[in-house]
């Protein structure tokens, strides 16, 4: 008889258990996070192009990648048509390091 009652008792907490988890998320509203995961909103142009600094003190070719927050288009130099950087003196990998090659005023789009 005790044993029965143990049980039943235990069985109740853990059903009572298994509808408050059930519950929980229709009763608790959790805020929204739009926020995104990246820390660069960045577009790269698919191929290489042939890229010439506003300058022209640079003329190579490269990738040309656009930072969507401020409209900065950069120029990544891999001189050669690959895709990547690519140096056949060194036997290691290379390094790319950007130059601005212009700017996009997305601010004015508003603009109207």
């Amino acid at each position: 008889m005790k044993k029965d009652v143990v049980t039943t008792g235990l069985l109740c907490i853990i059903a009572v258990s298994l509808v408050a988890i059930a519950v929980r998320p229709n009763l608790e509203v959790r805020p929204v996070q739009a926020q995104s995961a990246t820390e660069y909103s960045l577009f790269i142009e698919p191929g290489t192009q042939l890229l010439r600094s506003p300058d022209g003190s640079q003329q190579v070719y490269g990738r040309v990648v656009i930072d969507l927050r401020t409209g900065t288009v950069w120029g990544f130099p891999t001189m050669t048509q690959d895709p990547y950087p690519f140096d056949p003196m060194k036997g290691k990998p290379v390094t790319s390091h950007p130059f601005v090659l212009g700017k996009f005023a997305f601010e004015d789009m508003e603009k109207r």
